[in-house]
């Protein structure tokens, strides 16, 4: 198969120097080059976000010329046919698929237009833009821009350019809103209310929202990340009969598709998000939560690998399998002005509810940021506007030192 990837990058370098004149190889016959010596060095997740990148910056390295396939058919051939390891047989591809990527093969820009200041500008624009044209999260941008330098540097090292073209570009990362949205977080009450919903979705008899409150109550109540709680196994847990229990996570499972991973299974097995390889992180769990977990090992069991949480044929809950089954709760628990709200509208909203009633409630940063698997800087940054009544304690101080010298 790596070899039908390097005789299909082969065929497009041979077209785009033909197109082009031997001097340059066509920047999308090089991406095809770099992503083939990129794919092995990188976890799925990160295939996925370099192929997003080089699906954008290669269409801001197209000629403008008569025949451009439309933006939806030019994305869908260069992410799902051209730029993925082992690439498909193109031969099997749609008619207008393989007329989209012969005519990008044709008009792609030499790689060496790079170094033109003015087609430099044009790609980092390409990459502050979401496909509907709008600005890109910034940390999208980031890592958009990363893959570019990646590339380049990659280039500089094969010899196929002469200088950094970002050497002397000055550009920077629009910002946006890195902040959560307090109006996202609910109180206790509302946990409770949307926990207990969720057991009513799909009846009772299939179970399919009763297997799922622990793993929900598990983002609320610990703080976890989804992909964290979706590979919690029960001999990590201690899960006491009184008071407080804890789980020791060590692994993760980021929903990526099939197509990035080398299982060719939905779910990559990595380990704990910037953390170094084989890295543990202990979280306590409060009794309530040690209930609902010792309930859901008690009524369901275990997956065959000890993952308290599983589907119905024990594989692991993806994500659109949770996300159809909260947002059915929310319609149960949540009246009608609350419904059409931002509140807990995804199930992430639950660590950061978690994340925010720590906080309020007087938790060390240091402790909340270990437990929750963040640093201080980036907990006091994100959860700054969901920190209730921290203003009016401040103004009380104030006043207090002002009075003293009244």
């Amino acid at each position: 198969m790596v070899r039908a990837v390097r005789e299909a990058a082969a065929d497009d370098f041979g077209r785009a120097k033909r197109g082009h004149g031997s001097a340059s190889v066509s920047w999308y016959a090089f991406a095809l080059e770099y992503l083939e010596a990129r794919w092995g060095q990188v976890a799925a997740k990160t295939r996925n976000e370099t192929n997003d990148a080089l699906c954008s910056i290669t269409r801001a390295m197209l000629r403008k010329t008569r025949g451009r396939p439309n933006d939806e058919l030019l994305r869908r051939a260069l992410r799902n046919w051209a730029f993925v390891v082992p690439r498909p047989d193109v031969r099997t591809a749609p008619a207008e698929v393989r007329l989209a990527l012969d005519w990008v093969a044709r008009v792609s820009r030499p790689l060496d237009d790079l170094l033109d200041p003015a087609v430099m500008r044009s790609v980092l624009q390409a990459l502050r833009l979401k496909q509907d044209g709008t600005i890109a999260a910034a940390e999208t941008q980031r890592r958009k821009r990363m893959t570019l330098v990646n590339a380049v540097r990659y280039a500089i090292e094969q010899g196929q350019l002469r200088a950094d073209p970002l050497a002397n570009v000055s550009w920077r990362i629009t910002e946006t809103t890195k902040q959560v949205d307090p109006r996202v977080v609910v109180n206790p009450v509302q946990a409770r209310n949307l926990l207990w919903a969720v057991s009513y979705v799909g009846g009772f008899e299939r179970a399919r929202g009763r297997r799922l409150v622990g793993l929900f109550a598990g983002m609320y109540y610990a703080g976890l990340r989804p992909a964290e709680v979706v590979a919690v196994t029960l001999p990590d847990c201690d899960l006491s009969a009184e008071g407080w229990g804890s789980v020791v996570l060590h692994a993760t499972r980021p929903f990526v598709g099939k197509k990035w991973t080398d299982s060719g299974r939905t779910h990559d097995l990595r380990g704990l998000k910037s953390r170094p390889p084989g890295d543990t992180r202990t979280v306590p769990l409060p009794p309530e939560l040690v209930s609902l977990w010792r309930e859901s090992a008690d009524t369901f069991g275990t997956a065959g690998d000890g993952r308290l949480f599983f589907n119905e044929k024990g594989g692991i809950v993806g994500s659109t399998t949770y996300d159809r089954a909260w947002h059915e709760a929310r319609e149960l628990a949540l009246p009608p002005d609350l419904r059409a709200s931002p509140l807990a509208v995804r199930p992430y909203d639950l660590r950061h509810s978690a994340l925010s009633t720590w906080l309020n409630a007087g938790v060390d940063p240091t402790e909340v940021a270990e437990r929750a698997g963040n640093s201080v800087e980036v907990l006091m940054t994100r959860y700054a506007k969901c920190l209730y009544g921290r203003q009016a304690l401040a103004n009380k101080r104030i006043d207090v030192l002002l009075n003293e010298y009244g």
